[in-house]
């Protein structure tokens, strides 16, 4: 057996007596069979994963979590670090689920209007130039039907304000054949619009105000930015990995894991750049409302349990009911001839207020299991080499929740035979649905 092999199955079965343990205090009873599914699928020689830390809730309450590989590869293999239930990943695009949720909890407190002109908030003018006469509004940033595209960019630094960026950003910021409201397309760009947003009525920093409306009152490790993260929260950070370099579309599913973001070891993560001098509203593009969320997989399921309680945890209404309902209303669904949205390829079909909605029967294109009932809403993730899902069914009370902290092969180009999924991401959530919500031992 190879050093790399034997690296592996040291993570392996690191991360499974840890995951074993945790759910064994929760008074759980484990799975060895699932456990070894997940762990066949993080070891393909084909597409090998870096890591691994999935949870499963079943009627409400959580039933499986384990942990597979590495947070932490570095050439000296004895210095490896497992995964283990503590492990904050930077979760990508799920984080956009979790802005909406603070966001609206500001829309409880009055203090936002869905359907307001976003530039009032902003202090200036935010208008499709093609179609000036027609308001964004937040509706339209949270659906993905602003009308604003990600080809003038996403993020800036603290030293630019977006008053600035959308002055000087023309045309390649906006869609010149859809009025907002009209038209799907998927955009990171909305937001930094939303986050700058929620500063502005509030007055403090968007990182800030995340951990006050959301991640504190749930007891919740982690936030949008790891400068001023403790030094237990670093040290369980998750770095992400590629089997290519970073400006490299080169893949070697044999050759070495490269850290592609979140290397906290090597080199402490930085303050954004120029946040001593910023100006609160003006850019809150810097702590990466669209991505930037560092969170366990465990931390995810209080809030997707939370979620599953009508917005209660541990005794505190952290939403109201009608947030929820209305959060995961349907807002846009693709049309029947696909000429009102940009599906990508079939995976995108229905969406509500910061969360996708999937189809329930799995067939290809959006659905999320094959041969199995499972209407979900939620979010995916996809980001440095981080492949993420946040998916719940409220009307039977289940969930899946997976983190996967690199991969060895292109996903794009190894999508799974049901699903728009990569074949990893489909067989991880085949596993978890069928050995935790289905067949529960």
């Amino acid at each position: 057996m190879n050093q790399a092999m034997l690296r592996w199955l040291g993570g392996w079965m690191g991360g499974l007596l840890l995951g074993s343990t945790a759910m064994a205090a929760a008074g759980k009873v484990g799975n060895v069979k699932l456990d070894n599914q997940l762990a066949a699928i993080v070891g393909d020689a084909r597409q090998p994963l870096a890591s691994l830390s999935v949870l499963a809730i079943r009627h409400g309450q959580a039933v499986y979590q384990q942990q597979f590989g590495y947070r932490y590869l570095p050439a000296q293999a004895e210095q490896s670090l497992p995964v283990t239930p503590d492990t904050l990943f930077r979760i990508a695009s799920v984080s956009k689920m979790m802005t909406t949720l603070a966001l609206m909890r500001l829309v409880e407190q009055h203090k936002l209007q869905l359907d307001q002109d976003v530039g009032i908030y902003l202090g200036f003018s935010l208008r499709n130039p093609h179609f000036p006469k027609q308001a964004v509004t937040l509706r339209s940033l949270l659906s993905h039907t602003s009308s604003l595209r990600d080809a003038g960019g996403y993020f800036w630094g603290a030293e630019r304000s977006l008053r600035d960026v959308f002055t000087a950003g023309g045309d390649a910021m906006w869609a010149g054949n859809a009025a907002p409201g009209q038209y799907f397309s998927y955009a990171n760009l909305n937001w930094g619009v939303i986050g700058t947003v929620m500063e502005k009525v509030t007055g403090e920093r968007f990182d800030h105000l995340m951990r006050r409306l959301l991640l504190a009152p749930m007891g919740l490790r982690g936030g949008y930015n790891p400068a001023e993260f403790s030094p237990g929260e670093l040290n369980d950070i998750a770095t992400l990995y590629r089997k290519r370099p970073a400006d490299s579309e080169t893949w070697n599913p044999n050759g070495p894991w490269i850290a592609q973001a979140d290397d906290v070891r090597r080199q402490a993560p930085a303050k954004p750049a120029g946040i001593d001098r910023y100006v609160i509203g003006s850019n809150a593009t810097i702590f990466s409302p669209t991505g930037g969320l560092r969170i366990s997989a465990a931390d995810m399921g209080k809030v997707m349990q939370m979620l599953l309680a009508d917005g209660r945890y541990q005794g505190q209404q952290i939403l109201q009911p009608a947030s929820i309902t209305l959060m995961f209303t349907r807002q846009w669904q693709l049309a029947a001839d696909g000429g009102n949205g940009d599906s990508d390829q079939g995976l995108f079909r229905a969406w509500g207020l910061g969360n996708q909605q999937f189809d329930a029967d799995g067939a290809r294109g959006n659905g999320l299991v094959a041969n199995a009932h499972f209407s979900a809403a939620g979010h995916l993730g996809d980001a440095y080499g981080l492949l993420s899902a946040f998916v719940l069914d409220f009307a039977n009370k289940n969930g899946m929740i997976y983190l996967i902290g690199g991969t060895g092969s292109d996903p794009g180009q190894q999508r799974g035979p049901h699903t728009a999924l990569s074949r990893p991401e489909e067989a991880v959530l085949d596993a978890l649905y069928h050995g935790a919500i289905v067949n529960l031992e």
